[in-house]
């Protein structure tokens, strides 16, 4: 491929997540309001401060691989794994000798194997350093679920991982995007993948008070915007795409099912946890989004809020939102599917980046859900508690990160002609 500005589109997605094990069913759950937030039943959770979280229900492995390979991987890589199936089946792609050597994986993890490393952590205190398994390094660092997949689908272009906490997932298909856009992969595997819902990923959030407490209401304990929001819900799951250059994807005749137009980073360089109050680090990552994509304010029909249900996100993304857009600011439809899935850390940006390219394709905005006390912080139209029906040609998704990792990505119909 010749180093020019290349056009990226998306051929496949696969998504596990607390509302369902593929795709259809995820949709199916955020157009109707339903919440995947449920008690934790992954552990005995007496004594902990919050009990409830948004597990992958019914996911079985070796529906997507052997007992040996299951055996072999933390659920985090099981999940990507799972995933990236479904978007190699949705695009049709055909990977062989023919191509195998230039189609890469980028796929982002917060936390990593935090299970593997929670599990032989105790058999190394209550067993000895003789009875750990010879798996546990390989399974528990955060590069595995990218090499899982590179090695499951037999990908050998670039292979890496992408780790900036909650922005990690979209700083993924960002990474990918600028890969291709510049002529470096035709076609690349990009996502996200998270699974701390265990005893360590359970005390160790809420010793930072960002969990959410409501353990006697599960699914009305995400409320991001609302003015009773308390923190919010750990959840796990996968999102992959296919990303392909438009060259290759109208070449092999895929189905193309949106573009990606942009991706914005930048840092708060400010505090380990805190936003800052302005929230001026996202209003750098979707200035810049904005402005590489060569797009203005008024042509963005719908904002993917990164939207946490914590006290300081939901008033830094308010205000960042306002600096950035002025006063077409309230005239944007911004809606948080956090109320719905849960936050799933490192995979939250991937499955949010599909979720805008489903809101595009299908004209359905997914609501913010337990909207119900309004905050004068927070003041935008949130499309609160039901879909909304609306043609939407671009989309922004923004994703920020402990650390004060800022990311924004812009989304866009696929018209054959240019946007």
């Amino acid at each position: 491929m010749s180093d020019t500005n290349h056009r990226v589109v998306i051929t496949g997605m696969g998504m596990l997540d607390p509302l369902g094990l593929d795709t259809a069913s995820t949709w199916k759950g955020l157009i109707s309001g339903k919440s995947g937030i449920t008690r934790i039943t992954q552990f005995d959770t007496a004594g902990y401060d919050t009990q409830i979280a948004g597990e992958v229900k019914g996911f079985e492995p070796t529906d997507f691989m052997s007992v040996k390979e299951a055996k072999r991987m933390d659920r985090f890589a099981q999940l990507a794994v799972a995933a990236a199936k479904q978007a190699l089946a949705q695009s049709g792609l055909v990977v062989d000798s023919s191509n195998c050597d230039c189609i890469g994986t980028v796929l982002g993890s917060g936390i990593g194997g935090i299970n593997t490393l929670f599990e032989q952590a105790k058999i190394l205190i209550e067993k000895g350093p003789d009875r750990l398994s010879p798996f546990t390094v390989p399974m528990m660092i955060a590069d595995m679920a990218a090499a899982q997949v590179s090695i499951t689908l037999g990908l050998k272009g670039p292979n890496f991982c992408t780790t900036s906490a909650c922005a990690s997932g979209a700083d993924a298909i960002g990474v990918a995007f600028e890969s291709i856009r510049r002529g470096d992969s035709p076609v690349m595997f990009a996502g996200g993948t998270e699974s701390a819902i265990n005893p360590i990923g359970i005390a160790g959030f809420s010793a930072l008070k960002a969990l959410s407490t409501r353990n006697d209401s599960p699914e009305t304990a995400s409320r991001p915007f609302d003015a009773t929001r308390n923190g919010f819900i750990i959840s796990e799951g996968a999102a992959v795409l296919v990303l392909e250059s438009l060259e290759h994807a109208t070449a092999r005749g895929a189905r193309i099912l949106g573009e990606i137009l942009s991706y914005g980073a930048s840092a708060d360089a400010f505090h380990m946890t805190q936003p800052t109050e302005t929230g001026e680090g996202g209003v750098r990552s979707m200035n810049r989004a904005l402005e590489r994509a060569g797009l203005k304010p008024k042509d963005i029909d719908y904002i993917n809020a990164h939207g946490t249900s914590t006290q300081l996100n939901d008033k830094m993304e308010t205000a960042a939102i306002k600096t950035v857009f002025g006063e077409y600011a309230g005239k944007i439809p911004v809606s948080s599917t956090k109320s719905m899935t849960g936050h799933l850390i490192g995979a939250a940006g991937s499955l949010e980046a599909a979720i805008c390219a489903l809101v595009i394709t299908e004209g359905i905005i997914p609501p913010t859900t337990n909207y119900k006390n309004p905050d004068p912080n927070c003041d935008l139209d949130y499309v609160p508690n039901k879909a909304r029906k609306a043609k939407v040609d671009i989309a922004l998704s923004n994703s920020f990160g402990f650390g004060g990792h800022n990311t924004t990505l812009i989304l866009g119909r696929y018209t054959g002609a240019g946007i």
